[in-house]
């Protein structure tokens, strides 16, 4: 009987538990129910990768994705991640001013549910379904593709376009007549 009873544990028996990366990653970008009624960027940032210290957070993503490809991940932690952008709070930065711009303006809506990790996007709802007739309105997103750090998706139906790179919020600043023109 003796050798079916295991033996106790002594202190350098300590278990080892390996990271599951993938389910640390995702509890770190996961946001509360709440945040889906967000109305600007800001609103949102409520997840850990908003919150926790800048170094941490870079760590985590970039021990997650040595894994397998790219993970799902806020755009600024990508470009920050490639030393193209110097912090978290410059990303934030930009998402508020793009609110500050885009928020009080006729017709734009922020969209909060966004891809995983995603800090969600800008759309102008009168291009959709207007007398151009298009099912998807134009999008204002943001983007680690370029250093102006914004996109915009023209409003469209069917196949998706390639998305249009703006210069900043200067540019977006200066092209949102042009954007707008589309109903």
């Amino acid at each position: 009987m003796g050798g079916t009873i295991p033996r106790a544990r002594v202190e350098g028996d300590a278990t080892r538990l390996e990271p599951m990366l993938d389910l640390e990653w995702s509890r770190a970008i996961e946001l509360p129910q709440a945040a889906m009624t967000a109305a600007t960027p800001a609103e949102l940032r409520r997840a850990w990768v908003h919150r926790a210290p800048e170094d941490s957070v870079l760590a985590l993503f970039r021990a997650s994705s040595g894994m397998a490809g790219p993970i799902p991940a806020p755009w600024w932690l990508r470009a920050v991640a490639d030393g193209k952008l110097d912090s978290r709070e410059q990303g934030f930065r930009v998402e508020d001013r793009i609110a500050q711009l885009l928020g009080p303006r006729p017709g734009w809506e922020f969209v909060p549910w966004a891809a995983d990790g995603e800090s969600g996007y800008w759309e102008f709802m009168p291009s959709e379904r207007g007398k151009s007739g298009h099912a998807i309105p134009t999008t204002v997103m943001n983007t680690d593709r370029h250093t102006g750090w914004i996109d915009v998706l023209p409003a469209h139906t069917g196949r998706t376009p390639d998305p249009i790179p703006v210069a900043g919020l200067a540019g977006l600043r200066s092209r949102l007549g042009v954007f707008e023109a589309v109903r």
